[in-house]
């Protein structure tokens, strides 16, 4: 059983990320109840796994470390599943996902161009950070990140 000032510590935190963790969810999985039950796992890992936090400090990057590791595996079973995702009703909010063509744009990138992409962009995370988190070399992040902005810039013009 968590204690009060856990708990009350773990809603102050979950509360300063949760928007950016769900546009995180949703500009992967172009879907808004996918991204929806993907957050609440990742919230409700993230809360069962709270006192093993060495520093609160380190929550942002801990959770979506938690966020992308859910993500991901949504996306391995949209590949496995039998219905073509053109026909899965992708992208049905357009008010919380964006502009069609930049969705588009986006959508046109690798699933790890993607990931770095909204990393930085929802996760607020530098090339380096993220690095860290995927376990790469940071010019290796950064290099993949700008290929992809530039990729994503083609496309939109």
């Amino acid at each position: 059983m968590k204690k009060n000032g856990e708990v009350s510590d773990f809603l102050t935190l979950y509360q300063q990320v949760y928007a950016d963790l769900y546009h995180f969810a949703l500009y992967l999985l172009k879907n808004q109840q996918d991204a929806e039950d993907v957050v609440s796992d990742t919230v409700l890992a993230a809360y069962e796994q709270f006192g093993q936090l060495r520093s609160r400090k380190a929550f942002k990057s801990w959770i979506f470390k938690i966020l992308t590791n859910k993500c991901n595996q949504k996306m391995r079973a949209y590949y496995q599943q039998t219905t073509p995702l053109e026909q899965a009703n992708l992208w049905h909010s357009p008010d919380l996902a964006g502009d069609a063509s930049v969705r588009s744009a986006f959508s046109q990138l690798k699933e790890e161009e993607q990931l770095i992409v909204a990393l930085n962009v929802f996760g607020g995370y530098k090339e380096k950070e993220i690095a860290g988190m995927l376990n790469q070399n940071y010019s290796t992040v950064r290099s993949k990140y700008y290929r992809a902005l530039q990729k994503m810039r083609a496309s939109l013009e």
